[in-house]
């Protein structure tokens, strides 16, 4: 099978230069595994930190990157009666996503691929939707009627949370840098957009509150967005750390969380879900199935691109072209 390959760390962090195109021999199914033809692999900001072994998981060299793919059951292992051949499916990696075929425990991180979606959309979908569940239901626990700051609104993870902040009935202000973004951000759910390079945030977000701020503030960016946000907060707010885009942490002014009642929350999606199952991560197999079937948190792909350019996929990340999620579309 041919595969996307990093052999060697980069450097400059993150340069997708040392990516490239391999054979690699097809991997056989164990008695509790399935083999998957995979029809499409996303692209994802974790995998553009484990190039420089900047990310938590820290895969041994030579490995095949990407976390989340969909595609097709080909094999399965003598003891596997949950899943056929043929079967079409949503499945998670960590990583390997991006080759032919990819082998993956029958009880692992697998749902079935909603009808009418395509690869594309469904290798799309787990990472954001399961981080964007995983903070507003289990982390934050947003009700009908709250006030739902998303910041990076137009990435995968940030425009996940606009769809189900919208569903679970909270008004969502959505923050990004371009004007063309946040249309599509607005077009997928958000009550209220706002360009941050053009606008201040907090004054637009106590506008739009009558003072009060928002009640739950969703951030994959960091720095002195975080930061920031702080001052856009109602009192008792949930302050969401998902991740840090903008390149590093955030220093935080104790202070205002003491003054604020404010709750300062870890998203771990991933590891959590490791740590606390099966209780935890029954509720996803569940629900996120059932949240995909009515539509919710459809992806939104802007860039697709041939196995051959997947080194152009991740550049178009780490050049905040993408709006929603980039894609590798595998051979035939």
């Amino acid at each position: 099978m041919r595969a996307v390959v990093c052999d060697r760390l980069s450097d400059p962090p993150g340069d997708p230069s040392v990516l490239k195109v391999e054979e690699r021999p097809i991997p056989q199914p164990g008695p509790a595994d399935v083999l998957i033809k995979v029809g499409a692999a996303s692209v994802n900001f974790p995998d553009i930190l484990m190039l420089s072994a900047g990310y938590q998981h820290k895969p041994e060299l030579p490995f095949i990157p990407g976390m989340e793919g969909a595609g097709t059951v080909t094999a399965v292992g003598a003891g596997v009666t949950t899943w056929r051949t043929g079967d079409k499916l949503i499945f998670g990696v960590r990583p390997g996503a991006m080759a032919q075929y990819v082998r993956v425990a029958a009880s692992g991180n697998l749902m079935r691929l909603p009808e009418g979606w395509s690869f594309a959309e469904g290798s799309a979908f787990r990472v954001g939707a399961t981080t964007a569940y995983h903070s507003l239901i289990h982390r934050a626990q947003l009700k009908r009627g709250n006030v739902l700051l998303v910041h990076g609104a137009s990435g995968g993870v940030g425009m996940a949370a606009v769809q189900l902040g919208r569903h679970l009935g909270a008004r969502v202000i959505a923050t990004g840098g371009d004007d063309a973004r946040l249309a599509v951000v607005k077009a997928n759910g958000a009550d209220d957009v706002v360009n941050y390079r053009t606008a201040d945030f907090v004054t637009i977000v106590k506008e739009l509150t009558e003072g009060r701020g928002a009640d739950v503030i969703y951030d994959p960016v960091g720095g002195e967005v975080l930061e920031r946000s702080i001052r856009a907060a109602a009192y008792g707010a949930r302050l969401l750390v998902v991740g840090f885009t903008s390149g590093g942490p955030s220093k935080i002014m104790s202070n205002h969380v003491l003054i604020k009642g404010l709750s300062i929350l870890g998203v771990r999606a991933g590891e959590t879900i490791r740590r606390h199952s099966p209780e935890l991560g029954n509720d996803y197999v569940e629900e996120l199935p059932r949240l995909a079937g009515l539509g919710v948190m459809r992806p939104h792909i802007s860039h697709r691109f041939p196995m051959e350019r997947a080194a152009d996929a991740f550049r178009a990340l780490i050049d905040r072209k993408v709006v929603g999620k980039a894609v590798i579309e595998m051979p035939t």
